[in-house]
């Protein structure tokens, strides 16, 4: 039976956009603001500089802040532990990984959103109905991303534990290849990935995050930066814009999209997609005690896996000073 071939417009933005989520961070030469003191931030392609400038946040900037652009998580902490950044946005579960390496970091900030754009994936003809059946499967999974978490409590929510499957540890290009071409039976990957294979009609959804994983994002900064009272208040400054930026992006979801999709090189209605579906969703919240208790849940799951070398306190890599007002991490997503 002959494949169906995916339109050219469609795979090719993905595939840039996944290739640029494996490999090394990029520096980059964007400065915005002025003043004495220069924030380092560490972002991604489609983050939080491009959802600040589209929301008019970037102006009146009483310091500088000096752009890094990362292309995930991981390489995003490792420069924060070597102070080369000061703070940047990551998921749920590098800072676990992080930690249980022993990286200097802090969590300073989190937004709570649905975990319907984590996703589990099957080709569009699979005969898997349940994460049940995946049992004895192959399963493509970026290893230390919030995925890899996802699939975890996925399967021991459908009673089956991590054992059960075979695990294809493939990078998003990688995993993406696999997939298309049938050589796994099942991704577990995050939007706008999700959005991409469903508005691509190259597979479904056999189960998402909605309810299994916490749904968390977060700002970390580094200890030594926070030490310092001018960038820490510079600190508190960002968080404050990025906080309003992120509520600006559920009033605009349309204007998001474009933007997003330019930035990006998504196609419009698959930025559109994951907007609703996921971005949009974002409330900040504080980091609070049931936050800390989900993340350690996070790395106590990891260290019985012997994928973090030994269990961590994550309590240790918190600072709650930035909480303010904010509603507690439990608090409903948005939408």
């Amino acid at each position: 039976m002959r494949r169906r071939l995916v339109p050219a417009a469609l795979l090719l933005p993905l595939a840039l956009l996944l290739t640029a989520c494996g490999g090394s961070s990029s520096a980059s030469t964007d400065t915005d603001g002025t003043g004495p003191v220069t924030l380092d931030v560490g972002d991604q392609k489609g983050g939080s500089e491009a959802i600040l400038r589209a929301a008019g946040e970037l102006e009146n900037l009483h310091y500088k802040i000096k752009w890094s652009t990362f292309t995930s998580g991981p390489p995003l902490l490792e420069a924060v532990n070597a102070r080369a950044v000061d703070i940047g946005g990551v998921g749920n579960t590098p800072p676990v990984f992080a930690a249980g390496a022993g990286s200097k970091i802090t969590v300073v900030a989190a937004w709570h959103g649905t975990s319907k754009g984590d996703t589990i994936l099957v080709p569009s003809g699979s005969e898997l109905t349940g994460t049940r059946q995946l049992k004895g499967r192959s399963v493509a999974v970026a290893q230390g991303s919030s995925a890899h978490y996802q699939l975890v409590a996925s399967l021991e929510a459908a009673g089956l534990s991590l054992s059960d499957v075979k695990v294809k540890y493939l990078q998003p290009a990688d995993a993406l290849a696999a997939f298309t071409s049938g050589k796994v039976d099942a991704w577990a990957v995050w939007d706008p990935y999700t959005s991409q294979i469903l508005q691509a009609k190259r597979g479904r959804v056999l189960t998402t995050g909605d309810g299994v994983t916490n749904g968390l994002s977060f700002q970390v900064a580094s200890p030594a930066a926070l030490k310092d009272p001018a960038k820490a208040a510079a600190v508190k400054d960002y968080l404050a814009r990025l906080r309003r930026a992120t509520d600006w992006v559920y009033d605009h979801q349309e204007e998001w999209a474009k933007v997003w999709a330019k930035d990006t090189g998504l196609p419009y209605e698959v930025a559109l997609a994951s907007v609703r579906r996921t971005n949009s969703t974002r409330v900040a919240v504080a980091v609070d005690d049931p936050l800390v208790a989900s993340e350690q849940r996070i790395a106590d799951a990891f260290a019985e896996l012997r994928l973090i070398p030994h269990r961590i306190d994550f309590s240790g890599f918190v600072d709650r000073r930035y909480n303010g007002g904010l509603p507690p991490s439990t608090t409903p997503a948005k939408g």
